[in-house]
């Protein structure tokens, strides 16, 4: 909203400028001893025949265009602004005729009274055109960014409510086990739903952040996996000064403890990332089974994750993913910069 009224604030300034400069303009470049004149125009003359084309052109930008110029009106709105460019001139003549007489013997005085009024009528509709252009470009902008804030939120509500759900069954295989890395593997649902429910409502977060909550999740899956399933996790963190969206990260890591631990004779899975000179390099890779059966929920955080990097980072990542010879591979490059 400031935002708008520092607009229209400018753009008023910026009008009364330049009518300003056009009307006072007699008395910048002449002087009194020539009757302000600028040439053979009078300078009161010119002063009040600009008040005269700006009263064409602000009935023409914001009265005639906007309520006729269309489909069913068009031939009214050429009738009523030749009308009001034509209805000028006379008023003009009369001017200079009861007030500078003498002027009406310079023939070359006469282009000064017909040529500008239909010339503030042309620009006052070029004008028209241009500033509803730019009106509707502006809105269509404000709309689209508005559709992608909506889009993207319902896109970050799927994935805390589809990670929650992945965390508690991890939480139920430890308590099948009674297991006594129960309380600190709580300890780190609780950082992690923290992190959930506050700092994810925010547009970006920093990149520590996201590190930590990515440290925590693949250690709440090593307490709940134990040596059953060969996870192999490294970072090589060289900068986190900056900022990135929300859960970004996990997605990628989830579908490999998702799919990589159920039915492979070996269950492996290594996760690598990597921050360098504004490069973030993410890179999961999970053995699976050709003949594995995928439930309803499959690939929701892989879609999520590929929209919301199509939203926001447009040109500024790359994501690749293959499954050959049953290893699924993913690699993220995000640029941070």
């Amino acid at each position: 909203m400031k935002t708008t009224s520092r607009s229209v604030y400018i753009n008023i300034a910026l009008h009364v400028l330049v009518w300003s400069a056009m009307i006072l303009m007699p008395y910048v470049v002449s002087t009194a001893a020539s009757g302000y004149s600028i040439g053979s125009i009078p300078g009161v003359f010119f002063s009040l025949s600009g008040f005269i084309h700006m009263a064409i052109f602000y009935t023409n930008a914001y009265f005639l265009v906007p309520k006729l110029f269309n489909r069913r009106f068009w031939w009214l709105y050429f009738i009523s602004a030749f009308l009001l460019a034509g209805l000028s001139i006379p008023l003009k003549w009369q001017i200079l005729a009861n007030w500078f007489p003498g002027g009406l013997k310079d023939f070359t005085l006469y282009r000064f009274i017909f040529a500008p009024s239909f010339a503030a009528l042309v620009i006052s509709f070029l004008f028209r055109i241009l500033a509803d252009r730019i009106s509707h470009e502006k809105e269509q902008k404000e709309r689209r960014t508005e559709q992608m804030a909506a889009e993207l939120k319902f896109l970050r509500s799927q994935v805390s409510p589809h990670f929650l759900f992945n965390v508690l069954t991890n939480l139920v295989s430890l308590a099948r086990k009674k297991s006594d890395q129960m309380e600190p593997a709580l300890i780190r649902l609780s950082g992690l739903m923290r992190y959930m429910l506050y700092d994810t409502q925010q547009q970006k977060v920093a990149l520590q952040k996201e590190i930590e909550y990515l440290n925590s999740y693949v250690e709440l899956q090593k307490l709940r996996f134990g040596n059953d399933v060969k996870i192999e996790y490294e970072t090589d963190i060289r900068e986190v000064a900056y900022d990135i969206e929300p859960m970004l990260l996990i997605p990628f890591v989830e579908n490999a403890f998702k799919h990589g631990t159920g039915s492979a004779e070996t269950p492996w899975i290594s996760i690598r990332l990597t921050v360098n000179e504004g490069v973030m390099v993410l890179e999961v890779k999970n053995r699976f089974e050709e003949q594995a059966s995928k439930d309803d929920s499959s690939g929701i955080g892989l879609h999520n994750a590929k929209a919301r990097l199509n939203m926001l980072y447009k040109g500024k990542h790359r994501l690749e993913i293959n499954d050959r010879n049953k290893v699924f591979h993913v690699t993220l490059t995000l640029y941070l910069t």
